[in-house]
């Protein structure tokens, strides 16, 4: 197989990371799988359903990020992994696993992939995705109330108890490690096109070498 290219796509919760990873997916078609973060939320199968719903899952110790790491070494050398899958319906992990065969790019995505130096050293391009506070929390409201079905209640009190905290503590200072900062999110299509002909240009680089 060509040169693996790992790209990580990195952003506060509602900032429009998915937006920006299905622009690279269009653009990768077959060539790209994605890893998110989140799928790698550690299983608390010794927590009963109301402690797991308590836990901090914006902090990086709920991720078993060593797993993540080590499957993205599987598959830069060329090895297949079954990757975790999480059930947000049980607040744990599900019994489920998903084959991933390597491709040409991978892409990383969550609020904390920058956050663990031994994970972004594994990428070869670090995007993160900027968007203003109002905003993200007017997605992430409409987002978990109409999609998953939570009360408004919830979805304030946990933004202010965990996710708003952490992301002034783990994801903001990680923006400094970014490559490439894209303001506004998916909506600024001036910056997305510059970073897909920028991502384009390094694949094929890489590729060529």
């Amino acid at each position: 197989m060509e040169k693996i290219t790992i790209i990580g796509v990195c952003g506060g919760s509602a900032s429009g990371k998915t937006t920006i990873v299905n622009k690279l997916r269009k653009q990768y078609d077959n060539d790209l799988v994605v890893l998110g973060h989140d799928y790698y939320y550690k299983a608390h199968d010794n927590l009963t359903f109301e402690e797991r719903v308590e836990l901090n899952y914006d902090h990086p110790n709920a991720y078993d990020t060593d797993r993540l790491i080590s499957d993205i070494k599987k598959l830069k050398n060329g090895e297949e992994i079954y990757r975790p899958v999480y059930d947000y319906t049980i607040h744990n992990r599900s019994d489920e696993v998903v084959l991933v065969k390597p491709k040409p790019v991978i892409v990383v995505e969550g609020i904390l992939v920058l956050e663990n130096k031994e994970l972004r050293d594994l990428m070869d391009i670090k995007i993160y995705v900027e968007t203003d506070s109002d905003e993200r929390i007017i997605r992430r409201i409409q987002r978990d109330v109409i999609e998953r079905e939570r009360s408004l209640e919830s979805v304030i009190t946990q933004y202010r108890e965990t996710v708003k905290p952490m992301h002034d503590i783990f994801v903001e200072p990680s923006r400094r490690y970014a490559d490439i900062i894209i303001p506004y999110g998916g909506k600024n299509k001036i910056a997305v096109g510059i970073l897909l002909d920028s991502v384009e240009k390094y694949v094929r680089k890489n590729n060529n070498k």
